[in-house]
């Protein structure tokens, strides 16, 4: 398995919106600002310095991830999913980690995330890459009942 980690360009923003409905539509997480964001992320997103990283297997897209710049060196990790055909093999693994190289490259000093009790594997994989629960506060998301963050 082969897998490439490439940065999202407009055209990919059919395909962003729709890998992460499928998880927030499973779990019944989808809000208006998750909408807002998948619909519009040049605004959302990248307009104020953020990035989506894109995992591509051959020509397909299989996996997402997003780091958005909060302001004052602190970026928010957002819409990290995969494919459920493509779980379990690491993909997780690779977006979280090239997230974490850029935040670096970015300077940044902290690194956030909101998320639900409900995504066991993803919190565990947060865990163990050294993100800690701290309280739930300024969360732009209704369903959100875990704050985690990881000072770099």
């Amino acid at each position: 398995m082969s897998i490439s980690i490439i940065e999202y360009q407009d055209h990919h923003q059919p395909i962003f919106k729709a890998l992460n409905a499928v998880w927030l539509e499973y779990y019944g997480l989808m809000e208006s600002h998750d909408v807002e964001m998948l619909n519009d992320p040049q605004t959302f997103i990248l307009k104020e310095g953020g990035v989506i990283y894109l995992a591509k297997q051959n020509d397909e897209i299989v996996g997402s991830a997003a780091l958005i710049n909060e302001q004052g060196g602190q970026y928010e990790l957002a819409k990290m999913t995969v494919v459920p055909s493509h779980q379990k093999m690491g993909i997780s693994k690779l977006l979280l980690e090239r997230c974490l190289d850029k935040a670096k490259e970015l300077q940044a000093k902290k690194i956030i995330l909101f998320s639900n009790s409900q995504l066991k594997a993803a919190l565990a994989l947060y865990e163990k890459y050294g993100f800690q629960h701290v309280p739930v506060e300024d969360s732009p998301f209704v369903t959100a009942d875990i704050k985690m963050e990881l000072v770099l």
